[in-house]
């Protein structure tokens, strides 16, 4: 295990399960009971009083609490009845890291394991010990490593995490990264997709299974990344040492009817699936792998755009061209998936007005023009390929101007349909040769955009988050465009400021459909509604998520739909919110719900 690794793990929140709040029990009533005197009207409290707060009493008479070591010591003195305190509210009050579930879920992120990968770009990082594509500096990869890339027990601990520095965990966007998915053996994926809603369920009911979990302690650590290494040949070899010959373990399988029935447990539970995402290649994607995708539960695809220039994609050993993309995009949209885009300037070949005018295809093509984004500045990584044709001077990375404007260019192009989502990758500036080494840099472009008197329309860039809202200042407005299988809205509420409360997506496919259960039906893609991600069964008037939006927007989808001559709606539903939509009168189909739209 590397240095960063352990000090990671000694950092995470689970060495608070070794906090004993008995032994503390004065100083925290006293630390409870200034919180609940701060006047506001119960959202965070600002950095400056709450170290005020701690510093007036510290733990051991040295150092502050932690947020976790608090929120422990609140749930234990709430259980004994040496306080009164609205949990939610005071979990609310003094949360960590609030952004991270303010866009009205939680999201968790966990990795497959190293595995050969069908890709040989050569901006990839050979780091034998993550999943292709991935470091092992990167946070999310830390935490994989650390639990052996089991999924149950990735899953677990991240919400143990969450729970501990008091961010809701009942509804849960499941994030599955590592490589390309679709190069993954049938049963590995069924098992992995399985073990993460064994987890799911078990954290609801209390239940702590980590120790019966995978028996397979995975440990790349000893591998080392090398410029020019066959990380496929390094990582199986490593794999086949470690399990007897064979690329996976024999309890790296499961059938389609456990995984089945782990869905159907998860329907009703306490940490439930109201997401799951996978991320493969365009080149890996056909019917029959988007049906299968769609079975896993899955709701949302990422998917390496990169380029939309053959020569590019050429020139970096992409493995395919753009009408492999086109293909996936129109396979992707029939299913009714959200489409997650990757797309890197500065690749090998590109120049900085080439990206400006490969960027504008994005949104002015309809085979393109995905619902949600990543910008990520190629970066050059010392076990990559392309560290060689930097050498031979035939590659360098943007310089900050010239990145500054590529990145402000895309951004003020984005259309207020479309989410980006990250700028700048989260690779640590130690793996970094040369380049642009600023994690900030999308502020820094929002800034400048600023400055030229522009702004972002992205719906990233107008989300209400954990903002107060006036419901009645809301209205609907509707954004029409056409796509690769037909037409697409995109209904929004939005204030006065046109800031986002919440939206879906429907699709109103034309011509037959290449998936029979979806003939003859609009479909609807998603349906989101902004404000802090809350437990379930708690209601709270300030709260958008719980003022009937997502209702008004299914009934806004279903008229457009009725009007447009479809007799049914179809939704990809995922598994944890299924029992909603049943709710709104849809019924269960094959691998979507379904409501009639007939008078």
């Amino acid at each position: 295990m590397s240095p960063r690794a352990s000090t990671k793990a000694r950092r995470d929140p689970a060495e608070h399960g070794q906090f004993d709040p008995e032994h503390h029990t004065e100083n925290l009533l006293a630390i409870i009971q200034e919180i609940e005197a701060v006047p506001d009207a119960g959202g965070l409290i600002a950095r400056e009083s709450m170290e005020a707060i701690l510093r007036r009493h510290p733990r051991d008479g040295k150092g502050f609490y932690s947020r976790a070591q608090l929120i422990a010591g609140a749930r234990y003195l709430l259980g004994r009845g040496a306080v009164e305190l609205d949990e939610e509210r005071f979990v609310r009050r003094i949360r960590m890291r609030p952004v991270r579930t303010q866009s009205g879920v939680t999201p968790l992120t966990v990795l497959t394991k190293p595995f050969p990968c069908p890709g040989g770009c050569v901006f990839c990082p050979n780091d034998v010990r993550m999943p292709k594509s991935y470091l092992a500096d990167e946070p999310g990869a830390q935490r994989a490593a650390l639990n052996h890339f089991d999924p149950y027990l990735q899953t677990w601990n991240r919400l143990a995490a969450y729970r501990a520095i008091g961010h809701p965990v009942s509804k849960v966007e499941m994030i599955i990264l590592g490589g390309t998915w679709s190069s993954h053996p049938e049963t590995y994926q069924i098992w992995f997709v399985k073990r993460c809603f064994d987890a799911l369920n078990d954290f609801g009911e209390g239940r702590n299974r980590c120790d019966e979990a995978s028996q397979t302690r995975l440990d790349f650590n000893a591998l080392r990344p090398e410029a020019g290494s066959n990380y496929n040949e390094t990582v199986g070899q490593h794999l086949r040492g470690q399990l007897g010959g064979a690329l996976l373990d024999s309890g790296e399988g499961a059938e389609w009817s456990e995984l089945e029935q782990a869905q159907r447990d998860n329907e009703a539970a306490q940490c439930r699936s109201v997401g799951l995402v996978v991320e493969t290649r365009p080149d890996h994607l056909s019917l029959g792998e988007v049906l299968r995708i769609r079975r896993l539960g899955c709701t949302k695809v990422q998917i390496g755009y990169q380029s939309l220039s053959d020569e590019i994609l050429s020139a970096n050993k992409r493995g395919h061209d753009v009408a492999a993309t086109r293909t996936a995009m129109r396979w992707l949209r029939a299913a009714g998936f959200k489409i997650h885009a990757h797309w890197m300037p500065n690749l090998l070949g590109a120049t900085p007005e080439g990206d400006i005018k490969d960027f504008e295809k994005i949104f002015d093509d309809a085979d393109f023009r995905p619902d949600e984004l990543k910008i990520y500045p190629c970066s050059l990584i010392e076990s990559a390929e392309l560290m060689d044709f930097h050498k031979r001077g035939e590659w360098h990375p943007y310089d900050y101007a010239e990145l500054l404007e590529v990145v402000t260019s895309a951004l003020v192009r984005v259309p207020r349909y479309c989410r980006v989502t990250r700028v700048i990758r989260d690779i640590s500036s130690d793996d970094i040769v040369e380049g642009n080494k600023l994690t900030n840099f999308r502020q820094i472009a929002e800034q400048e955009i600023s400055r030229r008197g522009d702004t972002c329309k992205d719906i990233r860039a107008r989300e209400i988050r954990s903002e107060r809202i006036d419901a009645d200042s809301l209205e609907l407005r509707g954004t029409h465009y056409e796509t690769s299988i037909g037409a697409e809205w995109f209904f929004e509420f939005v204030n006065p400021e046109d800031r986002i409360a919440g939206f879906a997506r429907l699709s109103l496919p034309r011509g037959s459909s290449d998936l029979d259960e979806l003939e003859g039906s609009a479909l609807l893609r998603e349906v989101h509604v902004y404000g802090a991600a809350t437990e379930l069964g708690v209601r709270s008037s300030e709260r958008t998520q719980h003022r009937g939006f997502g209702q008004k927007l299914v009934e806004a989808a279903a008229a457009e739909a009725r009007k447009a001559g479809y007799q049914s709606l179809a939704v990809i539903s995922a598994v944890g919110t299924r029992i909603w939509y049943r709710r709104l009168g849809f019924v269960d189909g094959a691998l979507y719900q379904h409501l009639s739209l007939e008078a």
